[in-house]
């Protein structure tokens, strides 16, 4: 299954997740080498989860990432398009009251405006359709003065650094996944739709086109990550 396929057929997109939810978080620690750990905990410092917060984590698959937003005090809405990936989810966080899991598309949320203090989805925006679709609709959500952040796949700007990685995209990654995955033909679409990504800032540009201002990146793991950050502003600004 190939990106261009994935783009015209929406539905292929839940599929496919659904068919690797079992085994999820393991084949991500897998191919990660163990730094989903890392991104994830600098995600969650810039979010700034605080006691009483509401905070949307699009895309958010089993819930992992809003698990550790939600133990920082917020509530954490965890949507994912995927029913498979909610059913783990729901499995593996019963019990945490902090943590709800809602159905949706990243094109079309179903929330109100300005409902959300903060937020945040974490390699999830290449897999939607349109980017630029699913940016409007955070901007929408988020509550004048309120915090997107954003963790997704980059551009290494050393050369020698995008090369060893997309070597180890086309070469390594491939074998890891048939050892770790419950499903390893649906991530031969992984590698290609990181590879199809823009740099960070191009991403920053789409952002502040999307509306959010004081947009700002940092690159984690030399540049093969990307921690975007930007607020909506507040009437006036």
């Amino acid at each position: 299954m190939n990106k261009a396929d994935l783009t015209k057929k929406p539905q292929a997109v839940s599929a496919m997740f659904d068919q690797v939810s079992t085994h999820y978080d393991r084949t991500n620690a897998v191919l990660s080498v163990g730094n989903d750990q890392l991104w994830r905990a600098a995600t969650v410092r810039a979010v700034d989860p605080r006691p009483g917060d509401r905070i949307l984590d699009l895309a958010a698959g089993t819930g992992t990432s809003s698990a550790a937003l939600a133990a920082k005090g917020a509530h954490v809405v965890a949507a994912d398009f995927s029913p498979g990936m909610i059913e783990v989810g729901k499995r593996q966080q019963a019990g945490n009251r902090n943590v709800e899991f809602v159905q949706a598309d990243g094109m079309d949320l179903p929330f109100a405006d300005d409902e959300f203090d903060a937020v945040t989805i974490s390699f999830g925006l290449r897999n939607i359709v349109d980017p630029h679709v699913a940016l409007k609709e955070l901007y929408r959500v988020t509550k004048p003065g309120g915090r997107i952040v954003i963790c997704e796949f980059s551009k290494p700007p050393a050369k020698l650094v995008r090369t060893g990685y997309f070597t180890y995209l086309n070469k390594v990654m491939p074998t890891l996944v048939k050892l770790a995955s419950s499903n390893a033909e649906a991530y031969d679409y992984l590698g290609d739709s990181i590879k199809a990504w823009p740099d960070q800032k191009t991403l920053a540009e789409w952002m502040r086109v999307a509306g959010f201002s004081r947009v700002a990146y940092k690159n984690l793991s030399l540049g093969i990550v990307a921690l975007h950050r930007g607020i909506k502003p507040r009437t006036g600004q």
